[in-house]
């Protein structure tokens, strides 16, 4: 038994391991008995005893329910209490650990843990039957032919040598089946979190084969563990016919010799299957939890790894902080070239930065860098001194205020959307953020005011109004450092004056990196940088250069058609 298996046994309390064994143990008694009956009434033309025999084979089918019930209510309890471990950790929390693959971490949680339940609904108990009902069979086998019992003996070792051997190469293909399943589960959360995104840039076409990709990856997997477990299943069926062969030629034999009566042979046939049958089916059983022992394994890996924020504890001051990039380098995994390569920036306390330049020049990886949400491979961000990396994570993005391109609005009222900034805000400071953001002319207007509820993602309000919310909710926070990623894209002329307005409310006093192209937010910056490719082209004094230029005119005719 593999250590990840003890370890999923020792979540079972010891006296529901108690009650299992005492429930296989009273099964296996009975099993006996009806075979004994069974065996007694055809000897004997005694129709009488087949009321035993139907009493006996009702106690098991009883005791074989009431096994099932209980096995099924520690499944239950197991895999509940995983899920709140798991979830306490912050296991697809990015803002407690950046690394975390939130897709797989939800495909882990749900269909992972669900896939526990046939190792403690059937593995378990079938383990126990195993442990208990061969010996009974064997026992009773030698009360009444000693030769027929030591041929089982010898031959029963077979069924679990040959089933670890498959098995083990089964627990190989369910890993690399359950790894293509996360993979597969992973990316297409991320696909459909961003669907507006591919959808407007024309790449679903792409994504959906790549996710045809990864389901055929995942088919082939599955299909080569289900071989294997078939397989084994028919190795497993052609040793124990061998072995009940070997028992009951002999039996056979002795019967026509007259050496046996018929009472013992027929006990002996009735009873030799079953001692075989419990190892038998606890092959199908593993193969059945197989899955669900791998997602345990990653579990247990996830609860067992130190969390990320617990990795630096230090906390700088309350005041507007100096950050500082030494040379960052970020590569993603599988990109040909860095998304940022050797970035030296000083943004002064209080200092308003502006960042411009194409697409894909890595102006948003820059926000994440200093966001602590992606870690540079080289280099380090330094806040007031002291490593981003040696910080408390939790406690640095709560000095955070943050305004991204396409803000996300829950299906809830604006009032708790904007408090979101800070959900123990009253009323009255709800409606000061508002304010500062320009929001609160078209909230005043809403059927509900503030109590409006809006749709999910954001329905009921435009873009622009959908950005200044954004804003209201950094304000809202009141953290010294606001990260804003070019909030005025695609928003009509209008929108985009609100909005500057409320971004100059929010900016000022506060250390502020800005990603904007277009000269209405640049204006609010003190100071303007270029990245190009990765690296910083320089700065851009009095503005946008050309090409900031050209891009806020591009972005102007998006938010134009947009509109």
């Amino acid at each position: 038994m593999k250590g990840v298996e003890r370890r999923l046994l020792g979540l079972v309390p010891g006296r529901v391991l108690v009650a299992l064994g005492v429930l296989a143990a009273g099964q296996g008694v009975l099993l006996v008995v009806a075979a004994g009956v069974l065996a007694g009434a055809v000897a004997g033309l005694d129709a009488g005893r087949l009321v035993w025999l139907v009493a006996a084979v009702a106690g098991r089918a009883v005791l074989v329910w009431v096994s099932s019930l209980v096995a099924g209510r520690v499944a239950v309890g197991v895999k509940r209490g995983l899920r709140e471990a798991l979830l306490a950790g912050g296991a697809v929390d990015v803002s407690v650990d950046p690394s975390v693959d939130a897709g797989a971490r939800v495909t882990l949680l749900t269909r992972g843990l669900d896939a526990v339940d046939p190792f403690f609904a059937g593995y378990v108990p079938q383990l126990l039957a195993a442990c208990v009902v061969p010996p009974l069979v064997v026992v009773r086998l030698a009360a009444a032919d000693w030769a027929s019992a030591v041929v089982v003996l010898a031959t029963l070792p077979l069924v679990p040598v040959f089933g670890v051997l498959v098995g083990a190469r089964t627990a190989a293909l369910t890993g690399r089946q359950w790894a293509s399943l996360q993979r597969l589960g992973g990316h297409f959360r991320d696909v459909v979190a961003g669907l507006a995104t591919l959808r407007a840039f024309g790449r679903t076409g792409h994504q959906s084969g790549v996710v045809r990709a990864l389901a055929r990856e995942h088919r082939r997997a599955a299909a080569g563990a289900l071989r294997v477990a078939f397989l084994s299943a028919l190795v497993l069926e052609l040793v124990c016919a061998l072995s009940v062969a070997v028992v009951a030629v002999p039996v056979g034999l002795r019967l026509l010799e007259g050496g046996m009566a018929l009472s013992t042979g027929l006990l002996v046939l009735v009873l030799t299957p079953e001692a075989y049958l419990p190892l038998r089916a606890l092959g199908a059983r593993f193969h059945a939890s197989a899955e669900g022992v791998a997602a345990a394994e990653e579990a247990f890996a996830v609860l067992d790894a130190p969390p990320a924020s617990r990795a630096g504890r230090a906390v700088v001051g309350e005041g507007v902080p100096e950050i500082v990039l030494e040379r960052v380098t970020v590569r993603y995994p599988g990109a040909g070239r860095a998304a940022l390569e050797e970035v030296s920036l000083r943004i002064g306390a209080g200092e308003r930065v502006a960042v411009t330049g194409p697409s894909g020049a890595g102006k948003s990886t820059l926000l994440l860098v200093v966001a602590g949400l992606v870690a540079p491979v080289s280099g380090r961000v330094l806040v007031d001194g002291v490593d981003l990396a040696e910080l408390d994570p939790v406690a640095w993005r709560r000095r955070l205020g943050w305004v991204p391109q396409r803000p996300h609005l829950f299906a809830a009222s604006v009032a708790d959307n904007i408090r979101l900034g800070d959900p123990d805000a009253g009323r009255d400071r709800v409606v000061e953020a508002a304010r500062a953001a320009v929001a609160d002319g078209f909230v005043a207007a809403m059927p509900r005011g503030y109590a409006t509820v809006l749709g999910e993602g954001g329905a009921g309000v435009s873009a622009g109004q959908r950005q200044r919310l954004a804003v209201a909710r950094a304000y809202l926070a009141g953290g010294p450092v606001m990260l804003l990623d070019e909030p005025t894209a695609r928003l009509d002329v209008a929108s985009e004056r609100a909005l500057v307005r409320g971004a100059a409310r929010l900016l000022e006093g506060r250390t502020a990196l800005v990603v904007a192209h277009r000269p209405a937010l640049l204006s609010l910056a003190d100071r303007v940088v270029r990245l190009r490719g990765g690296r910083l082209a320089g700065p851009a004094p009095g503005g946008a250069d050309a090409d900031g230029i050209e891009d806020g005119i591009e972005d102007g005719i998006e938010g134009g058609r947009a509109a």
